[in-house]
């Protein structure tokens, strides 16, 4: 609870600078508009990918992930993240108005989340780390991906206060954002990557993070995973009819969502330029969901194009899903996998939703650039229709 005190403090101090700041990112709760949806690509720096070859024009925002915790703040373990990020920031000059933000933890390097989160100090010492990363790099703004607060991920810790903390621990950053964008005569970004399930929305308090946050980036994506023997849509816009288990869609992740309490125009729908495949699986309705011999391993989209050339894969669709598949019945392999004609109809869903654009993983999944020139030709058109 802020004492009345330093809130009076705030506002008057607030009040003098309001004519070129906003004396805080959760007075911003305005829808932006369609004109203004975001196109969020990530880029992992450690992809065999030259990061000079992004097409910015197509972007409004990059992500690059990922950041370690090391000694309680946010640090690059690569010897080519500094020449990444070079490179990405170099392209502003094609596209002025791109923000680069850099991404913290992720599936790997989530372990320590729960450590720094936990305790006042821990906080502070790591959002004033955020701060000097960001600012020695010159990043418009930091991208927090926990996996998972409260959850078991890979191998992180988690206790049952992540659930207050991770908020106790945005508000720590925001606040160290706030002190020096009146200095630097900016605004600084802070988002988050979400999970698309319930026990994610079970485990954290949206409703009061969002506050903190410019956006959400909602992974509608990895329904079925690296976990499951068994075959299934990983990316869904909707439920499936022949759906027995998880009852994941993008729909349902952003319906829960707003459901805890976040705006939906801060909600970006999070895209994959990759597949999942399963082999040797039970030969039955074409192997949608169906027992396999092993679990669902991620294949780059490029990947995909690449098998399909020898001529074994059937293309598959699950209407009542709007889910694309494929079916390779001399192998038994079984494939799910985005194609242009399911990121047109995210896009038709974007906009009817009023939510804040899309975001995607990974850059380098898609090396024809099939899919993100689907996605930018569409947000672009769905855009501009409904602006005129």
């Amino acid at each position: 609870m802020i004492k009345v005190p330093a809130y009076i403090k705030t506002v008057l101090y607030c009040s003098v600078l309001v004519l070129f700041f906003d004396c805080s990112k959760t007075q911003k709760t305005e829808n932006p508009g369609v004109e203004n949806l975001k196109i969020i690509g990530y880029v992992a720096g450690y992809e065999n990918f030259d990061p000079a070859l992004v097409d910015a024009a197509k972007l409004t925002h990059i992500n690059y992930a990922f950041a370690n915790i090391v000694d309680g703040k946010p640090q690059f373990e690569l010897d080519i993240d500094s020449l990444n990020i070079s490179k990405l920031i170099a392209l502003k000059k094609t596209n002025p108005n791109l923000k680069l933000l850099y991404s913290i933890g992720g599936w790997v390097w989530s372990n320590n989340f729960s450590h720094i989160a936990a305790y006042a100090e821990n906080r502070e010492l790591f959002a004033k780390g955020c701060i000097q990363l960001m600012k020695k790099h010159g990043f418009d703004g930091i991208d927090l991906d926990w996996e998972y607060p409260g959850q078991r991920g890979e191998d992180n810790a988690f206790r049952p206060s992540d659930k207050d903390n991770f908020t106790l621990l945005l508000s720590e950053i925001r606040k160290q954002l706030d002190k020096i964008e009146s200095n630097d005569h900016k605004e600084y970004l802070l988002t988050i990557a979400t999970g698309a399930d319930q026990s994610y929305i079970d485990h954290t308090d949206l409703g009061k993070a969002h506050v903190y946050l410019d956006f959400i980036n909602v992974m509608c994506y990895d329904y079925y995973h690296g976990w499951h023997y068994q075959t299934g849509h990983h990316a869904n816009l909707f439920q499936s009819d022949k759906e027995r288990y998880t009852g994941n869609s993008g729909e349902e992740a952003i319906n829960r969502h707003i459901k805890a309490g976040v705006p939906v125009h801060k909600l970006v729908l999070g895209i994959p330029f990759y597949g999942r495949l399963w082999e040797k699986v039970i030969p039955q309705n074409k192997g949608l969901y169906q027992n396999a011999m092993s679990t669902g391993i991620i294949i780059p989209y490029w990947d995909i194009l690449k098998r399909m050339e020898s001529g074994k894969y059937i293309k598959e669709y699950d209407p009542k899903a709007r889910a694309s598949y494929l079916w390779n019945a001399s192998d038994s392999i079984f494939i799910s996998w985005e194609t242009p004609r399911d990121i047109q109809l995210k896009s038709d869903y974007i906009i009817q939703k009023g939510l804040g654009g899309a975001m995607f993983w990974e850059y380098s999944l898609d090396k024809n650039q099939e899919l993100l020139n689907t996605l930018f030709e569409s947000i672009q058109k769905e855009s501009t229709s409904k602006t005129q």
